[in-house]
């Protein structure tokens, strides 16, 4: 009888075991089937955007501006990028967040930004090939550290600049 025992109690322990497993296995499956798939959560919101100046004067191009992030998130940092239509043959000193990117491309990056927050004045001057009569300079979002933006027009801008000295705002 004490064999018997020994025996049941074998078994029983193996079999509570494979059923312990198995209700183990239905509970780590159980709440992934009943959530449905996980979705990525929405990137955080923020709105950035940029505020300044261009001016030309005898092929030399200067363009100063502020980053603003309207929010509601925070920035980390954000890139901006510059563009002129006209390649850019001397570039006299960039600031120390700026770096040239392409013939005609120049990347700066904003630094933090709160919420409801500017950032620091960034001012580029570039000599541009030749004496253009007039130049487009492009200034947009390359990167705004994984927020999205849903008011992009206030981060895209395009000054058409005449060479005569003239400060044109955006």
């Amino acid at each position: 009888m004490a064999a018997r025992n020994m025996l049941v109690r074998r078994v029983l322990g193996r079999g509570f075991g494979a059923v312990g497993l198995g209700v183990v296995v239905v509970l780590g499956a159980g709440p992934a089937v009943a959530d449905g798939p996980r979705l990525p959560l929405p990137a955080p919101e923020a709105d950035l955007a940029y505020h300044g100046q261009v001016a030309v004067s005898a092929g030399r191009v200067d363009v100063a501006f502020i980053p603003q992030n309207h929010g509601p998130s925070a920035v980390g940092d954000a890139t901006v990028r510059l563009r002129w239509s006209a390649p850019v043959a001397f570039v006299p000193g960039l600031p120390q967040q700026c770096v040239r990117a392409e013939a005609r491309t120049v990347l700066c990056r904003t630094g933090a930004l709160p919420a409801d927050g500017m950032g620091g004045r960034i001012g580029v001057s570039v000599w541009l090939a030749g004496v253009p009569s007039e130049v487009t300079v492009r200034i947009d979002t390359v990167w705004s550290d994984g927020k999205a933006d849903r008011n992009p027009q206030n981060s895209r801008h395009q000054v058409l600049a005449l060479d005569t000295g003239d400060v044109y705002y955006f």
